[in-house]
């Protein structure tokens, strides 16, 4: 077991804009933008030095939700594949993969065959699911998805490793002398667990390398960590486990514009002071996301916090 990043060192990345389009966090200038913006925006992350790009999953938004999630979400399996085709360096996130919607057999085929493409640059970000139109109409259990998702993860495991015919005997899947080539390039895929419910949380303790919380503010980070750590150590569980946290939204330099009461502003040393505290509560890696009124606005941003900001993370 491996970590991703180095120990020691507080590394960021981001959810990328444009393939989900949540009001929550969407700009309304993502609307009218398509594949030739998404992949300026993830070269220029990859050209500053950022440790992930992040895609999400949803299958279907029922109309009830379409409001405030919108409709907008590009499928995790092809978007990673776009992506490791148009950049070098930066590693692969899915964040969050409901892998409950598929049998573990499909997942371990697309995530597999990602990794195969991208040399070896494939973290994969898991979550329970919380949207019950969508496990319903894919005839999977919404109610049972915490212990679906387990089987599934613990399916993929023998599923992502070494062997071109994997074994696995559970209670709701098992599968033998079924042979699945390419294998990962990556010894083991690192799997990131995402939620900050008790049970994601117990998730993350037991079968993840990586912890993805739901956005938790700073006040409540170190106590989840305390506690993943905790029962990481009651389940017998070794190896390291990497922490990451949402941070608020941010602009490099004085924005000129209404960016929002939360979005922490100013010069790269002011920001990186404030970034820097997240190591401080256990941290390994966060999530940026940037305020922006255009793709060249964006791109601007992630090219300034890498090149200001990034390396002062670490003094």
């Amino acid at each position: 077991m491996a970590r991703v990043f180095p120990e020691g060192r507080l590394v960021y990345g981001m959810q990328l804009p444009i393939q989900s389009q949540s009001t929550i966090y969407a700009e309304p200038w993502e609307a009218a933008a398509g594949a030739a913006d998404l992949a300026a925006v993830a070269r220029a992350a990859d050209r500053a030095g950022f440790g992930y790009l992040a895609t999400c999953d949803h299958v279907a938004i029922p109309r009830r939700l379409a409001g405030p999630m919108s409709t907008v979400w590009y499928d995790p399996v092809a978007t990673l594949s776009f992506l490791a085709g148009i950049t070098e360096n930066v590693r692969l996130l899915s964040h969050v993969a409901i892998l409950g919607l598929r049998h573990p057999l499909l997942s371990a085929k697309q995530y597999a065959t990602v990794d195969h493409l991208s040399g070896g640059r494939l973290i994969l970000g898991v979550g329970a699911g919380h949207v019950q139109e969508e496990f319903e109409v894919l005839g999977v259990d919404f109610a049972g998805r915490g212990a679906v998702l387990d089987e599934t993860l613990d399916a993929l495991r023998a599923a992502l490793g070494p062997e071109e015919y994997p074994e696995f005997e559970g209670e709701l899947f098992s599968f033998r002398d079924l042979g699945q080539l390419p294998r990962p390039a990556q010894a083991r895929i690192p799997v990131w667990v995402g939620g900050s419910s008790p049970a994601a949380v117990r998730r993350a303790a037991v079968r993840g390398d990586g912890w993805l919380p739901q956005g938790d503010p700073r006040d409540e980070l170190s106590g989840r960590i305390a506690r993943i750590k905790e029962l990481r150590e009651r389940a017998g569980v070794t190896g390291p486990i990497e922490f990451g946290a949402i941070t608020e939204p941010l602009y490099v330099g004085e924005p000129g514009w209404d960016t929002g009461r939360r979005t922490l502003t100013g010069k790269a040393e002011a920001l990186a002071e404030s970034l820097r505290a997240y190591k401080a509560l256990g941290v390994d890696q966060i999530q940026v996301r940037f305020r922006s009124r255009d793709r060249g606005e964006l791109i601007d941003q992630i090219t300034a916090f890498g090149s200001e900001v990034g390396p002062l993370l670490n003094d």
